[in-house]
């Protein structure tokens, strides 16, 4: 099966460069090796043909399938939650399908400013501001904040969202050891304007940022921390505040990010900290201030999915459970789960990118919708597909899964 994969030596890294004087033409070779690669790369970009839930519809190959879905960051299950609906709905009706607008312009609704006031209260922070991307709100704050003969020093499994806004703002880009306190003295030794970013839960590897050991070194520079809470917003800490509330750090950090697309299971992101920081990146965020602002149902369903969090522990609680369970159960027929200790959980294959492919298909054939991760995203070394656990899933979701995986991976990995 590993002939569709014979190009499985090359990856995006090799087509990243064209070689032609015609920018609209892809460089030499790459559309052969999307052909070649056609059966491997129809894994991403699946049709769900329902909600983002622990058990849903996949198009394959033309055919409903039934599927285990260990792939979506509905981590609370708020996307089908009756609440996070209803509030979405009555949107809809009162306010219509779009903003319309920028938020400098036209955009904002009080619905906008009720989201911003209640996160702001929620996070314990003077402010916050809203973005209609996740990726272009965390592209769009380091673009904004920093500038040629600054420097941005970032943890190097930062998120791509963070490194491009970094290079975007023309700072120069630092990248640090991950975790690793000793690596991040070397960088802010350097000096300059500088600015630390970290992220509260890896997405590729699930771990937490090693918080008090960053903010110390940090602290001891008289440098600032911007913590993206992406994957540990609403999931981390005794209140769902994140990674920052887990570790007791909500005075040492200057500005959390986060995003509405994983456990609020909407769109968009927002930043929160000090009033007359984002009273400037409002200004200075081109992905804010020309863009047209997040929907009302969806800033609605964000602000309900906010009350049934904050209300509701429990959702935190089985969240935590389920990926105990899981990750135990991959432990104990030998996969290979990294350093992961949250409900992002890798299954590490090694360096057989052809078997990841391969392990795909057998797994979706089976049952279990678990979306691959390839180099470059990844060390070359440490190919996997990445399995999001929430707190919907039930026990017998979870032991299916981890049948399946016995059925396929095991013995076959590295």
């Amino acid at each position: 099966m590993h002939d569709q994969l014979d190009a499985s030596s090359l990856s995006l890294a090799d087509f990243y460069i064209g070689d032609s004087d015609d920018p609209l033409v892809p460089p030499d070779g790459f559309t052969g090796w999307r052909r070649d690669t056609r059966r491997a790369a129809s894994l991403y970009e699946r049709s769900l043909l329902g909600a983002p839930t622990p058990r849903t519809e996949v198009d394959v190959d033309g055919r409903r399938r039934t599927v285990v879905n260990l792939s979506s960051y509905n981590y609370l299950g708020l996307a089908t939650h009756p609440e996070t609906v209803a509030a979405a709905q009555d949107a809809l009706a009162r306010y219509g399908t779009g903003a319309c607008g920028s938020p400098l312009l036209s955009g904002m609704t009080d619905l906008h400013r009720q989201l911003e006031a209640e996160l702001a209260g929620f996070l314990g922070t003077e402010a916050v501001m809203l973005f209609n991307s996740g990726f272009g709100g965390a592209f769009g704050s380091l673009a904004g904040l920093l500038r040629k003969g600054d420097a941005a020093v970032l943890d190097n499994r930062s998120h791509l969202s963070l490194i491009d806004g970094a290079k975007l703002s023309r700072a120069q880009l630092r990248l640090f050891t991950h975790n690793d306190p000793d690596s991040l003295d070397q960088e802010l030794k350097r000096g300059g304007r500088q600015l630390v970013v970290v992220e509260g839960v890896y997405s590729m590897d699930g771990d937490l940022a090693d918080l008090p050991a960053l903010l110390a070194v940090a602290e001891r520079h008289g440098v600032g921390v911007l913590v993206d809470e992406a994957h540990s917003i609403l999931t981390c800490g005794p209140g769902g505040r994140g990674v920052v509330e887990h570790f007791g750090a909500e005075d040492r950090v200057a500005l959390r990010y986060g995003t509405f697309s994983k456990a609020f299971a909407g769109a968009g992101g927002f930043l929160a900290g000090p009033h007359e920081t984002l009273d400037y990146l409002r200004l200075y965020a081109d992905s804010y201030g020309f863009s047209c602002a997040l929907p009302p149902s969806v800033v609605a369903a964000v602000l309900a999915g906010l009350r049934v969090s904050t209300r509701d522990a429990s959702l935190r609680e089985q969240l935590a459970g389920n990926a105990e369970y899981f990750r135990a159960g991959l432990t104990s027929l030998g996969i290979d789960t990294g350093e992961s200790t949250t409900h992002v959980v890798p299954v590490i294959i090694g360096a057989d990118r052809a078997l990841l492919y391969e392990l795909g298909h057998e797994m979706l054939a089976r049952g279990l919708f678990l979306a691959p991760v390839d180099y470059p995203s990844v060390p070359q070394d440490r190919v996997r597909f990445r399995a999001s656990v929430t707190a919907a899933h039930t026990r017998a979701d979870l032991d299916e899964a981890l049948d399946i995986i016995a059925g396929t991976v095991v013995g076959r990995a590295a």
